[in-house]
């Protein structure tokens, strides 16, 4: 028997020991299960385009199988077609907020290694040819000292394709959810994606507008499609 310690909470997680653990790190244990059913694992019926949980839904905020957000998104012509379809490991519940918040807030890196494995499950049923960190831009990097997103792709053991920069503005968690949607374009494309399936890498998927920015410059610079993948659905 071999001890972990839950990268989350740090209590001690005992598994068996098997040539198994002892090959493959990623086999053992990285959240203990406590932390584990802590997350609200997105299941059931969801927003055909942005992974939003539809069962519980008030059906005033959903047209069919899609959220009124994204239909009000689709209706407009700038906008209509440039996200693909974003996924989402689980629902922004208060610990997941605290998790997160300690990941990208507070540097605490180490955190990435606990979502690695639901990541990788997840992306052996996505098609991509590339997969894109969302940027910060300088000055937020150098604040925070890593990118999140970028993180997510690393402990998976991929490399990610810096196709994007960004330019600084104010934090978004300062920003109003209109101030968010009706954002000026921060985004700016290098290297060559045309005809790429791109996927990019975020960790809230909240109202969209971030990525959807970010997909509607990889698509006018001839990008096939451009879907996402985020840690959680705000």
């Amino acid at each position: 028997m071999i001890i972990e310690h839950c990268l989350i909470c740090h209590t001690e997680i005992s598994s068996q020991l098997s040539w198994a653990t002892i090959f493959s790190k990623e086999n053992q244990a990285q959240i203990c299960a406590v932390c584990q059913a802590n997350f609200s694992k997105i299941e059931g019926e969801t927003c055909r385009t942005c992974d939003r949980p539809l069962t519980n839904l008030n059906p005033k905020f959903k047209v069919q199988d899609q959220c009124l957000d994204c239909v009000r998104w689709e209706k407009e012509t700038e906008w209509a077609g440039v996200l693909e379809k974003n996924h989402s490991l689980f629902t922004y519940n208060d610990f997941a907020q605290e998790v997160i918040s300690r990941f990208k807030f507070r540097g605490d890196y180490v955190l990435a290694h606990a979502f690695a494995p639901l990541i990788k499950n997840k992306l052996q049923s996505l098609t991509f040819d590339t997969i894109v960190p969302v940027p910060l831009s300088k000055e937020r990097l150098y604040e925070r000292g890593f990118n999140q997103s970028e993180a997510l792709i690393r402990v998976c053991g991929l490399e990610p394709a810096h196709l994007l920069t960004r330019t600084h503005t104010e934090k978004q968690s300062k920003k109003s959810r209109s101030e968010r949607i009706h954002l000026p374009q921060v985004f700016q494309v290098q290297g060559e994606v045309t005809a790429k399936n791109i996927l990019l890498i975020d960790d809230i998927y909240t109202t969209g507008s971030t990525l959807r920015h970010a997909a509607k410059q990889l698509k006018e610079a001839s990008a096939k499609t451009v879907s996402s993948l985020t840690l959680a659905r705000g």
